[in-house]
């Protein structure tokens, strides 16, 4: 599954347990899952033990990437603290120049309209990967 990472590590090194806390914090070097190709760290053993127990529970949809920019169909990176859980779903967005430029908002707009648009066309980026 296409991720992303910066130097192997998803989310920045951010904990994925703690963005349904809703208070993401870095994670721990020396404590991390691997999973898909990706390293995972976490504050705690037990927030890995729950993660590799279920990864599917909190990785974050489109493999990390924007939320927005997936919706059309490019990836771009996100901020690690700009986010939104949705339905028990983990989702990124970028956001730039002191907050001035955020996706979030655009997300927030329409967003059952912007979702569909980017479950089609991350469906189509995993096709096009599985291809490769």
């Amino acid at each position: 599954m296409m991720m992303n990472l910066k130097n192997g590590v998803a989310l920045k090194g951010h904990d994925a347990l703690t963005y349904f806390q809703d208070m993401p914090q870095m994670g721990a070097p020396g404590i991390y899952h691997e999973h898909q190709g990706a390293r995972f760290h976490f504050t705690s053993e037990a927030n890995k033990a729950k993660f590799a127990a279920d990864p599917s529970a909190y990785i974050p949809q489109y493999g990390g990437f924007c939320s927005i920019a997936m919706s059309e169909g490019k990836s771009v990176g996100a901020h690690p603290k700009n986010f939104k859980i949705v339905d028990g779903r983990l989702y990124m967005f970028f956001k730039a120049l002191f907050g001035i430029i955020n996706t979030k908002r655009q997300w927030e707009k329409d967003e059952t309209k912007r979702m569909a648009e980017a479950d089609t066309q991350w469906a189509k980026l995993i096709q096009k990967e599985g291809a490769a």
